[in-house]
């Protein structure tokens, strides 16, 4: 028998109501949704073709996992993670209302994962209801932060935040902690450096993808972002976040540019974007920026 539909079932499971799913599908497969409102409920889930996380920003009540004749209960705390593994099937029930976001896990990307960083074993994962997983938590919390902004750069953030889930659930919530091999101890070579760093600076409006940049040097994701860490000290996010501002700032210098068609120049699609990176880095606005000059 074939696995079910996840957004059908958490639509059902929600009387209807959809979750708010973004456009947008992620490496493996995987969906993104932002923060929403899940009402109490009473569901048998069937087996689901996907892994389901969710992370509870505020609610009240409890909530009941029963399979077969073992039944998880805990508090809908603030700070807690749920995880329901692809396959896994069980009567669910909440008897309160909780604000969530979700993370519909492509079950390919977490094999990847696995297979790259984990010497290739399949993981046996474990259910888990309102579980206290701080560094999850957060990890799905920046992620539920970067869906409302939107550009290109978030996308290339979101994809490693995205890694760090599956490092996550493979070392912390699988029946046995699964070894995560070594990853380089070096960084990136001289070449590998500058063929990188190089299509980054040609490619500053496009939505780069943390696969392409891994596959211009042979390497796997995961050791790719480890080793461009350890070359230039900075992650890959950070360094393209950088070098689009550094552009931006070269640019504010002409005041017959506008600061909304520079922002998309370097890439963001919002002005708001463009001025909330552009503080982080410099700790002015752009409009600030530009009257120092």
């Amino acid at each position: 028998m074939g696995l079910a539909d996840t957004e059908v079932h958490i639509r059902r499971l929600q009387r209807g109501f959809s979750p708010p799913v973004i456009p947008e599908v992620f490496s493996g497969d995987t969906r993104l949704v932002g923060r929403w409102r899940n009402e109490p409920f009473e569901y048998h889930l069937p087996p689901l073709k996907d892994h389901i996380l969710a992370a509870k920003y505020a609610g009240d009540g409890t909530a009941s996992l029963k399979v077969g004749r073992q039944t998880i209960t805990a508090p809908a705390l603030a700070g807690t993670i749920t995880f329901a593994p692809r396959g896994h099937e069980g009567l669910w029930r909440a008897d309160g209302a909780v604000e969530v976001s979700n993370i519909f896990l492509g079950h390919q990307r977490l094999l990847a994962c696995a297979d790259q960083v984990g010497n290739g074993r399949e993981p046996e994962l474990l259910d888990r209801v309102n579980f206290s997983d701080p560094k999850l938590f957060t990890i799905m919390s920046l992620i539920n932060d970067e869906i409302s902004i939107g550009d290109a750069v978030s996308h290339l953030f979101i994809e490693q935040l995205l890694d760090l889930v599956c490092l996550q659930l493979l070392r912390g919530h699988a029946a046995m902690s699964v070894p995560l091999a070594p990853g380089p101890r070096r960084g990136l070579s001289a070449w590998q450096i500058k063929r990188v760093t190089t299509y980054m600076r040609d490619n500053l409006t496009k939505d780069i993808r943390l696969q392409e940049l891994a596959d211009l040097v042979n390497l796997s994701r995961f050791h790719f972002c480890t080793a461009f860490r350890v070359a230039t000290g900075h992650t890959p996010y950070v360094w393209l976040t950088r070098q689009r501002i550094a552009h931006a700032k070269a640019l504010l210098a002409d005041r017959t540019l506008r600061i909304t068609d520079i922002a998309l120049v370097v890439g963001y699609e919002t002005q708001s974007a463009f001025a909330s990176s552009f503080r982080k880095v410099t700790g002015l606005t752009p409009s600030e920026f530009r009257r120092r000059l």
